[in-house]
């Protein structure tokens, strides 16, 4: 099998695990509170991410170069984390993709100020009609709008900040800095939050969420698999395979059948995102490619980043320091 082809395959399995991981979130949302069910995965993600962390082959401290943007970067991921969570227990698998699709186009606006990023009328044209799909989708006028459209947005939001700032500031940061701070903040802030909101989980619900971190620690693995096989360009695209995997599991499991304007909604973000990646991936095009190396769906610092785990496992080149520079 050719590499690329194979490389795609392993990345459908991988998005169709996320896709799993989000039906878990949607089960358990239906119970428990999202600030109490992050914070729990976040609890059982951590001796898996620790295995992660432990193969960094960089030396140094875990003092961030660039703390305000380790911050900044912090807040989205945690921000993302509560709303994806959020939407995914209180509206369709399908709609929430629909809009967490809209991060690619995101990601290509917050990239000019960010990243210095050319951004011409090509791409700008996509952004837009990429951003009109999401309109189709929400239906603003004729449908009433809940809460968890509105966390949908908030998460596409906050995940793209965060990997506009990861691309940033990922060259001069440890991985373990960047995969370990959120995760961290994740833990004291929900832990502190759990008097308000904690309710008492049978065995069978804390199964589902050991469950819950097994299948998104299993899924960036495989994405780690995919991109070490083959070309982003061809990897990139698949992520857009988890609103086929959230119809089927809306259908079978929660009588969720998704409308035509999601639907069509959904086509035009996909299509403007395929668009994006695939300009990017001409060298002429985008200096930055910002998209085309977000390498992780939407961040909710409850598993590695794919990005961050790459740079980690990568053996060193003969002869060749360790870290790039350290200051």
């Amino acid at each position: 099998m050719a590499p690329n082809a194979k490389a795609a395959l392993i990345a459908l399995l991988g998005f169709g695990l996320f896709a799993g991981h989000d039906a878990l979130v949607k089960v358990l949302g239906a119970e428990y509170s999202s600030f109490q069910i992050v914070f729990i995965n976040v609890l059982f993600g951590f001796p898996l991410v620790t295995l992660t962390l432990i193969r960094d082959r960089a030396p140094g401290h875990l003092r961030p170069i660039h703390p305000w943007w380790i911050t900044l970067r912090t807040c989205a991921a945690i921000v993302t984390a509560m709303c994806a969570f959020y939407a995914f227990s209180e509206i369709q698998l399908a709609q929430v993709y629909a809009v967490l699709f809209a991060a690619p186009l995101l990601i290509t606006v917050l990239s000019i100020p960010i990243l210095g990023e050319v951004v011409r009328a090509r791409r700008w044209a996509a952004v837009i009609v990429g951003l009109l799909g999401v309109i189709v989708v929400l239906q603003p006028g004729t449908t009433e709008l809940s809460f968890g459209h509105l966390a949908a947005l908030g998460a596409a939001v906050g995940s793209a900040l965060a990997s506009v700032i990861s691309r940033k500031i990922g060259q001069d940061e440890r991985s373990v800095v960047l995969v370990l701070y959120p995760m961290l903040a994740n833990f004291a802030i929900l832990g502190a939050i759990q008097p308000l909101v904690y309710k008492p989980m049978p065995l069978g619900d804390l199964a589902i969420n050991a469950a819950l971190a097994a299948f998104g620690f299993a899924a960036a693995m495989l994405m780690v698999r995919a991109y070490r096989e083959g070309e982003a360009v061809v990897v990139a695209p698949m992520q857009y395979s988890q609103i086929l995997w959230a119809t089927a599991l809306g259908i079978l499991f929660f009588d969720e059948v998704p409308d035509l304007p999601t639907l069509a909604g959904a086509g035009i973000v996909i299509a403007s995102g395929v668009y994006i990646v695939l300009r990017e991936s001409r060298g002429s095009t985008s200096e930055q490619r910002p998209v085309l190396q977000t390498r992780s769906r939407f961040d909710t610092a409850t598993w590695p980043r794919i990005s961050a785990v790459m740079r980690m496992t990568k053996p060193p080149l003969p002869g060749a320091p360790v870290r790039r520079k350290q200051r």
